[in-house]
């Protein structure tokens, strides 16, 4: 009798192993465009982290919206919010990332361990962040950039 139980079990566990396996996200490949758009998102968190307000500005279109967990706001006040330093954002870890493209129109999804400063206190949190691009001649701007918080076993869907 335990031996069919231990069987059952055995076979129970190597099942789920095996379904479990194939929830893991597969690494992406983007076309030489959309890896363009990927890269340049990538290269915002080292912006932000650096507090570069000169790319950042440059980067975020003038009518941009920015959605964080304590509010909405414009272009402006989120670059005085990252060279003042009320939110540094010190670190994101990128684990990972999908995209689509409609257009001229590219939305990124990157889910990230987030390690900031938030009014002098230190925040580490995972989110799910949309970011909304735009081609502008040779350019994109970010339209759009929003915090949604997750478990760290939130999953991206390719």
């Amino acid at each position: 009798m335990r031996k069919v139980l231990s069987g059952i079990c055995l076979l129970v566990m190597s099942m789920l192993s095996g379904y479990a396996q194939t929830q893991t996200p597969t690494p992406t490949s983007f076309t030489k465009e959309e890896q363009e758009v990927v890269n340049l998102s990538k290269d915002k968190w080292q912006w932000m982290a650096d507090k570069n307000v000169d790319k950042l500005a440059t980067l975020f279109d003038d009518k941009a919206k920015f959605v964080h967990m304590s509010g909405t706001w414009k272009k402006d006040e989120e670059l005085e919010i990252i060279k003042s330093g009320t939110i540094w954002y010190k670190k994101a870890t990128i684990h990972d990332t999908a995209m689509e493209m409609s257009g001229k129109t590219a939305i990124v999804w990157n889910r990230i361990t987030l390690e900031s400063e938030v009014r002098g206190s230190d925040a580490k949190v995972e989110f799910t962040v949309t970011e909304v691009y735009q081609k502008e001649g040779k350019n994109w701007k970010m339209l759009a950039l929003t915090f949604s918080s997750v478990r760290d076993t939130h999953v991206i869907k390719h």
